[in-house]
């Protein structure tokens, strides 16, 4: 018997067979969670033409959406780090429901944006936060992990837009969103309750001492590596934005229509899936930071391809590119984080920087609106983004040249 507890005691917390079960769960939820980052883009043209709106106009929802959900990566990010998962995931489901049932009784465009405001706050709880969570329960096989609940987000997206562009098309967009809230509450909330256990102190000590090794290594304090991370979201998401936010519209200008834009979104998505997926095995071997890189460099190209494609096929193939190569980008932030930040504030660093890449999101979402109602055209648009996509690769490689962490070891509890 003494011998039994002997063997339990010595068994890690970290990439336990308890982690692998709580990463599903936690896939699943992210899955439903952040179906309202999606929702707005599938409407977007339904909206614009409702309220007779221009481009600029009708992405402001997306923006707001954006900014609501840049701004609940760091506030709901510190509600985890404080009160737990499960409480801040009930409250954020709560929240999403509220959020999609006001935006049903707009009448404007910015009755709309303020709906999305909470819908985007509440639904950063499937992102950031949760990325931070499922990652105290990883260290050797962190890389991976935190790539497959990132994926959460994609597939969402690859998933729910194929879904409600047929209830759009059949019912309008209000019964959309009432549908969405009756998902987000009954699956969110439940799941949620598996995942009140807590990381024990033991193994966030031994985090905390591998995370401060590697932010000797580098040189930098966490402030500062935290805004020069939230710099280099930025530009990488103000060029990965162009894609994914005007996807259907683009379709629709060039005559293909909504469920064909629908579909390239999905497309995009699902490729970024494999993107992130593969991208967290390369982490596991390469770190954070030259898995970032890596996936900046291929977006910015994956852009290039954009500008001589309008043909319905090429569109098809370059959108599956652009998945490929840009699906690992956000989560190597998460890493770089906590390779690098005390992992007792994991939750508010990692959510200031997914706040940061969001942000950027948003940005780009509006500005390339705001350039095609200038120039009538996407063209500028996309060379815009790949002028951001330039800002990221030089942060990175500066950061490259500073950094040397130091690959992890699993300590039992």
């Amino acid at each position: 018997m003494r011998r039994h507890k002997h063997k339990s005691a010595r068994m890690p917390v970290t990439d336990s067979t308890y982690s692998w079960i709580r990463l599903v769960l936690t896939l699943a939820i992210a899955m439903i969670a952040n179906v309202g980052m999606w929702a707005i883009i599938v409407i977007m043209p339904a909206v614009e033409a409702e309220f007779g709106a221009g481009r600029a106009e009708a992405s402001m929802p997306y923006t707001l959406t954006m900014i609501g959900f840049a701004l609940g990566n760091f506030v709901i990010g510190k509600a985890v780090d404080r009160f737990g998962v499960t409480v801040s995931l009930v409250a954020a489901a709560t929240g999403i429901a509220l959020g999609f049932g006001l935006a049903t009784l707009s009448q404007s465009i910015a009755m709309l944006s303020v709906a999305q405001l909470l819908v985007g706050f509440s639904s950063a709880v499937g992102f950031g936060p949760l990325i931070a969570d499922i990652s105290h329960w990883f260290l050797r096989r962190r890389g991976i992990a935190v790539a497959l609940v990132a994926s959460g987000n994609y597939l969402s997206g690859a998933i729910w837009p194929m879904v409600l562009a047929d209830m759009l098309e059949a019912t309008g967009w209000r019964s959309v969103y009432l549908f969405m809230a009756g998902v987000t509450l009954v699956g969110v909330i439940p799941l949620s309750m598996a995942l009140r256990r807590r990381i024990p102190a033991e193994a966030q000590i031994a985090a905390q001492s591998q995370s401060l090794q590697n932010a000797r290594s580098s040189g930098l304090s966490p402030r500062a590596l935290q805004y020069l991370l939230g710099l280099a979201g930025i530009g990488c998401c103000v060029a990965m934005s162009m894609p994914q936010v005007h996807i259907v519209s683009y379709c629709v200008d060039l005559g293909y229509g909504p469920a064909v834009g629908a579909e390239m979104l999905a497309l995009m998505l699902l490729g970024g899936v494999g993107s992130r997926i593969v991208s967290g095995l390369v982490a596991d071997k390469l770190g954070g930071v030259k898995t970032l890189l890596i996936g900046s460099a291929l977006q910015c190209l994956a852009l290039f391809l954009y500008l001589p494609s309008g043909g319905l096929v090429s569109l098809y193939i370059v959108s599956l590119i652009f998945g490929l190569s840009q699906g690992g980008i956000v989560p190597s932030y998460a890493l770089i984080v906590r390779e690098y930040m005390p992992a007792k504030e994991a939750g508010a660093r990692v959510g200031f920087v997914m706040m940061a890449t969001i942000l950027g999101m948003a940005l780009g979402g509006w500005m390339s609106g705001w350039i095609y109602d200038v120039s009538g055209s996407y063209q500028l648009a996309f060379i815009n983004g790949i002028l951001w996509n330039g800002l990221n690769i030089a942060i990175m490689l500066w950061l490259l040249s500073r950094s040397r962490p130091r690959s992890p070891v699993t300590v039992p509890a």
